[in-house]
């Protein structure tokens, strides 16, 4: 598992990046969640996915499932990770009660969270090699 950077501002939100369901269920088991409140699938047939959770500890997190990639080409990755990406930016602002960002504010969280993932993509298939 490895978390991304939350610079742009103090996120309210953990996040990151989980390649594999053995990961997931590792990570969740970290969070100290009983087995009764984790999801049945990490993909439910999406090809990426965003599991919010709430921690013991009360933090939020936010954990993107990146299924097989086999066949997709690196465009197709970023997309979907700008996919999930867009997703952790509307938990963002639901969390802190930002109806109305700004056109600039937005688009720096947006490319701030897409290229936290993708970074994290890159570095998690370097070390699988």
């Amino acid at each position: 598992m490895k978390y991304c950077d939350r610079a742009l501002f103090i996120s309210p939100y953990y996040y990151g990046l989980c390649l594999s369901e053995k990961d997931f269920h590792k990570e969740l088991k970290r969070f100290n969640l009983p087995k009764s409140s984790w999801p049945d699938s990490i993909m439910n047939g999406a090809h990426a996915t965003a599991h919010e959770f709430v921690d013991a500890d009360g933090r939020l997190s936010i954990i993107v499932c990146l299924g097989p990639v086999r066949g997709r080409t690196i465009h197709q990755v970023n997309a979907m990770l700008v996919h999930e990406a867009t997703h952790i930016w509307q938990s963002i602002r639901r969390c802190i009660g930002e109806k109305e960002p700004s056109t600039e504010f937005e688009a720096y969280a947006m490319q701030n969270i897409a290229q936290s993932l993708m970074e994290a993509y890159g570095e998690r298939k370097k070390s699988k090699v």
